[in-house]
């Protein structure tokens, strides 16, 4: 039996999703679409409002949470060691679990990307309402309709965009950060007390108490969103099994650095009480140091990592309907390709739902965030979810001797998975307790109807099978 043999699925067959994929996506993109996925709005925007409510204690929310994401995407790495494919949560759902598991793995990331494009198009909105008086929906719309247009010339060009605006999200945090040591040591700007012990003097670790550090768990899980991303470019990754190893390898330092180095001098800066919900804390720590057009600049950064999310998003829900529509439980006009070798259908169909979060911006712009990003962070929490049961059953079917091992293993499993299963049951039963997480678990339950109902509808071999 040959190497490439034993990597097949016990089927014996090769998936078809990878079909027609130009594989134009180079190592060097893969690394930084991995490191983008890793910095998004959750961060850059979300984090104002997690200050707010965990005070410090949010460094510890984040290396919590960041701790748990490193075990689920070292336990994706396995898999895709074992069987890179396009659209792998899906694939692998439907292995180990069962076609309805995959169907409804496949939907919910796809809704999961559809409701942080809401997300980032609302944020975009606000970024640009620091310059001009421009509606949101407005600029919701047209950025919306930019990122529509780049998705359905070509994957390199996707990728060629995401590579330059990772390298500007990279390059901002690292100067915010090189900047604020510099405040904290040489005392230069307009901060009122730059100390690190901030940290621990005003209020203490947990200033507002243990509870409410834990109820900013459901932000913190919405601002990893996108770290998994890496699993759906399999399909159009050159030598994926070693690109896709090298982009999880790193996953650690890019936690360490972008999130719980940033947070860690933020709140150094400026005391955790001068940051808010509904303003960039980045934003305000330059504004509070003085640096002439500083603050500017980093908005307009962060309106750069609205539209490399909102990219990221357009381009994996198009190649998750592709998927569906090849495994036949999404409607067959769905898994073509257009003559640039992308999925044009899916991606409009994808980008039309998405015009909804226009809407929300346009009804009720103040709260469009929080509704949307609460639904996004259940839709995550399931699929996460997913990815460790599966890893669970693809190690038990190793142990038995139906499965190769994979070269690439997840370092104490099966309990680091089971414990990072257990962390993401904890943030849901945390969504009961918050206003915002309990509209997420509604929209959830009903989601899950829809799936259900979806199911014997759109998957055209369980309707054969019943006929």
């Amino acid at each position: 039996m040959t190497a490439s043999e034993r990597q097949l699925p016990a089927t014996g067959t090769t998936p078809a999703e990878d079909e027609g994929y130009a594989r134009g996506l180079s190592p060097r993109t893969i690394q930084m679409i991995a490191i983008g996925g890793a910095i998004g709005t959750g961060l850059f925007y979300g984090a104002g409002g997690a200050i707010q409510k965990a005070g410090p204690a949010l460094i510890l929310c984040y290396l919590a949470a960041g701790l748990a994401i490193f075990v689920i995407m070292r336990a994706l790495g396995e898999l895709l060691t074992y069987r890179p494919v396009a659209g792998s949560f899906a694939e692998y759902a439907n292995e180990f679990l069962g076609r309805f598991a995959g169907f409804a793995t496949g939907w919910t990331y796809w809704a999961v990307w559809v409701a942080t494009c809401m997300a980032e198009i609302t944020v975009a909105g606000k970024y640009v309402q620091y310059w001009f008086d421009i509606p949101q929906w407005v600029t919701a719309l047209v950025v919306l309709g930019i990122m529509f247009v780049a998705n359905l010339v070509s994957v390199r060009l996707f990728g060629e965009g995401e590579f330059w605006f990772s390298a500007i999200k990279v390059t901002a945090i690292v100067a915010m950060i090189v900047i604020g040591i510099g405040v904290l040591i040489f005392h230069f700007g307009h901060a009122a007390n730059p100390t690190v012990t901030n940290l621990w003097n005003d209020g203490g670790v947990f200033p507002n108490g243990f509870g409410q550090a834990l109820l900013a768990l459901q932000i913190v899980v919405f601002a990893y969103v996108g770290v998994e991303l890496v699993g759906v470019t399999a399909g159009e990754a050159r030598d994926p099994k070693r690109t896709l190893r090298k982009a999880i390898n790193t996953l650690p330092f890019r936690i360490g650095l972008f999130y719980i180095g940033a947070l860690i001098v933020i709140m150094s800066v400026s005391s955790w009480r001068t940051f808010h919900a509904g303003r960039s804390p980045f934003v305000e720590v330059f504004e509070q140091i003085g640096i002439p057009g500083a603050a500017g600049i980093i908005n307009f950064v962060l309106l750069t990592a609205a539209l490399s999310s909102c990219n990221s998003g357009i381009y994996s829900t198009g190649r998750m309907l592709r998927s569906l529509s090849q495994r036949e439980e999404a409607p067959p006009a769905l898994g073509s390709l257009s003559n640039r070798s992308v999925p044009a259908a899916g991606i409009a169909v994808s980008a039309a739902v998405m015009v909804i979060g226009v809407a929300v911006n346009y009804f009720s712009p103040d709260k469009a965030f929080g509704y949307i990003t609460s639904v996004s962070t259940m839709g995550i929490i399931f699929v996460w979810g997913m990815i460790l049961v599966c890893h669970l059953l693809y190690r038990a079917r190793v142990r038995s001797g139906a499965l190769p091992a994979s070269d690439y293993r997840l370092p104490g499993a099966p309990v680091t998975t089971a414990l990072a299963l257990a962390f993401l049951a904890l943030v849901v039963v945390l969504l009961f307790f918050t206003e915002d997480g309990r509209s997420a678990l509604i929209v959830g339950a009903v989601w899950g109807i829809l799936v259900c109902a979806g199911y014997p509808l759109l998957s055209r071999k369980h309707t054969k099978t019943t006929a």
